[in-house]
């Protein structure tokens, strides 16, 4: 497969360099905009040390892909759906490793549902800053339909991914994965932002863990009301998850303070409070941390 990504955070650049040190140079290539490709073609990355440059090519000018890769953050989708509109043709399947629960909608919106598939990346403790990756766990994809049309794009992904041996697994129940990720990541990211933390500081018992399990919980209820079976059962599987990353890591959140970045709070709890709103159930927690985030981003 040809392969392109809009992208170039923490898991665009990660899953860039994996492709191509097992499918070579020209294997996988970088979209963007004519400015952003003066700022960054030839720019040398260090991943997890080792020197690494990526094909980079003009979106205006871009051919066609077998796989589009959509790894931008919540606030950058509008322009990476535009930005991929030339490598998006007959045969397209189009991913995205975003967070959140809308992003392949959106995108199915504009190049049709039929060029899908549903995707979580877990398990992965990468962070970036600047042309910095660093990562002790790669995680896993897990790629599924939400339709049945889908199906075949799953097929060739997972034929695709078994040749360069990616991490991956097929799952049969997608949503509910998608939404189980969207519980983990409505907890951590945003209480790792808000106190300061890492994941080792989650974990402890004290405030900040109190509050990602309350954030997440208010997501299990949102689920069931949204038709999706999530149980406490999930919300310790996604716990026990962050207990395998990188003590001293953050998540994506916490990198953006770092950065004083604007973050994807709106995409998290602006998206729990809305659902709340929705089904009349309350969302205290995600609230509290919505009004924490802004405060912090007032700073910038």
């Amino acid at each position: 497969m040809k392969v392109k990504i809009i992208g170039m955070g923490a898991l665009g650049v990660m899953y860039a360099n994996y492709i191509k040190e097992r499918a070579g140079e020209d294997a996988v290539c970088f979209v963007m905009d004519s400015s952003r490709l003066e700022r960054y073609e030839g720019q040398v990355f260090l991943c997890n040390k080792k020197e690494q440059t990526f094909c980079m090519e003009d979106s205006e000018k871009a051919e066609k892909a077998d796989l589009v890769i959509v790894a931008v953050k919540y606030n950058g989708l509008a322009s990476a759906i535009e930005t991929m509109r030339h490598c998006v043709g007959d045969g397209t399947i189009i991913m995205s490793v975003m967070n959140g629960i809308s992003s392949e909608d959106r995108i199915a919106a504009q190049y049709g549902a039929d060029k899908m598939i549903y995707t979580v990346a877990q398990g992965m403790d990468a962070m970036k800053f600047g042309n910095e990756l660093k990562y002790t766990q790669m995680g896993e994809l897990r790629i599924g339909a939400k339709l049945p049309q889908q199906e075949k794009n799953v097929e060739a992904v997972s034929k695709y991914f078994d040749e360069i041996q990616m991490p991956y697994q097929k799952d049969a129940d997608i949503m509910h994965r998608i939404w189980g990720k969207f519980m983990l990541n409505v907890g951590v990211n945003q209480t790792c932002m808000t106190y300061g933390t890492n994941y080792a500081g989650v974990l402890r018992e004290g405030e900040a863990h109190d509050t990602m399990i309350a954030a997440m919980e208010e997501v299990i209820a949102l689920g069931n009301a949204e038709g999706i079976a999530l149980t406490w059962t999930d919300r310790d599987y996604y716990v026990g998850l962050l207990e395998t990353l990188d003590p001293e890591g953050i998540p994506s959140m916490a990198q953006d303070r770092v950065s004083r970045r604007h973050s994807e709070v709106e995409m998290f709890a602006g998206t729990v409070i809305e659902l709340g709103k929705k089904h009349q159930i309350p969302v205290p927690a995600n609230e509290r941390l919505y009004q924490m985030v802004q405060e912090i981003e007032k700073e910038y």
